[in-house]
């Protein structure tokens, strides 16, 4: 059963060691004085609210900090507009694309959160559905050129999400070792009658090869393609891994995850669309935690392609607020 969760009751913060909830450093903790100036508020309007409980706070040595993040996200929580009480009976799920590294730093970070795995498009329909905290999606704007932006607009109430960029991700064609067709593009696997497995349909590898064979000009009924679609990457290494298939259009992790030949054709964004309400639960900060450790950066480079310099970087956010 995928847990759920509510936000408790803001009221006195105990103080803890997590990376998540207190923050050691100094500038996470705010003063009387400078919780009054961010909230443009007189200095006895934050004792009315220590004293009744409706802040969160903790006393260290006697004085009162505020931990900002917990602030932050007091402030969203308290915030009222249609739907808003609904909004956090949600499963703890970030769901959408299949992601390596995200499903690594998810289980390592002990955030509580599960995945679910369905596709990019599938993954935004479930959380504006309000069946998931976030979706992971790769999906082209093939008019813009950019990724995620314009499917997100089409399908989420924008003033309720943050988009996060995860990472910079290669794509390209994922063969047999040495690459035994010479496969160097996407004409080729026209020209060589190539066994291409696809994924399935609302997926970002889809997507992205349907726009390369729209600009290739090739129809993609006159392609050998495999009468079934793969759900995720690993499935997809694994068919051609098992000589079910020449190629597909992949990841880079994903070919040395399975000691595959990988040609290089596209560098894409994977982003992470989030309640705005969720980015600022300990689960999900939990997970920003980890991806701001060398640990993460390090698993970054052992699986390959990924580029994560600017992960957590917001890529979109209507109302803004100090993150």
């Amino acid at each position: 059963m995928v847990e759920k969760r509510k936000p408790g009751t803001a009221g006195a913060v105990p103080v803890s060691n997590s990376p998540v909830t207190a923050l050691a450093d100094q500038e996470s903790l705010m003063t009387v004085p400078e919780v009054a100036r961010f909230l443009r508020v007189q200095n006895r309007t934050v004792y009315d609210l220590v004293r009744t409980q409706r802040i969160p706070f903790c006393r260290i040595g006697g004085k009162l900090l505020f931990p900002r993040a917990m602030v932050q996200r007091w402030i969203v929580e308290t915030t009222d507009y249609p739907g808003h009480h609904q909004s956090y009976d949600l499963p703890l799920v970030i769901a959408g694309s299949h992601e390596p590294l995200l499903e690594w730093a998810v289980r390592e970070s002990n955030s509580s959160i599960a995945l679910i795995v369905e596709g990019s498009l599938a993954g935004i329909n479930r959380l504006a559905q309000g069946g998931a905290i976030a979706a992971g999606t790769h999906l082209v704007d093939s008019g813009a050129g950019d990724y995620n932006l314009s499917a997100v607009f089409q399908q989420v109430p924008v003033g309720d999400i943050v988009v996060i960029q995860w990472a910079w991700r290669q794509q390209g064609l994922i063969v047999a070792p040495d690459n035994p067709l010479g496969l160097a593009g996407i004409g080729d696997i026209q020209s060589s009658r190539a066994r291409l497995v696809m994924r399935q349909q609302g997926s970002g590898s889809n997507a992205l090869l349907e726009h390369m064979l729209a600009e290739a000009d090739i129809d993609p009924a006159t392609l050998d393609c495999l009468p079934h679609a793969e759900r995720t990457q690993y499935d997809l290494g694994a068919c051609i891994s098992d000589d079910r298939a020449d190629v597909g259009l992949g990841i880079e992790t994903v070919a040395r995850r399975f000691r595959l030949g990988f040609v290089p054709l596209r560098r894409e964004r994977f982003d992470l669309v989030v309640q705005r309400w969720a980015y600022f639960e300990p689960p999900f900060q939990a997970l920003l935690a980890l991806t701001r450790s060398p640990e993460f950066a390090e698993q970054a480079a052992l699986l390959g392609g990924y580029d994560v310099s600017d992960c957590g970087r917001v890529t979109y956010n209507p109302r803004p607020l100090q993150f």
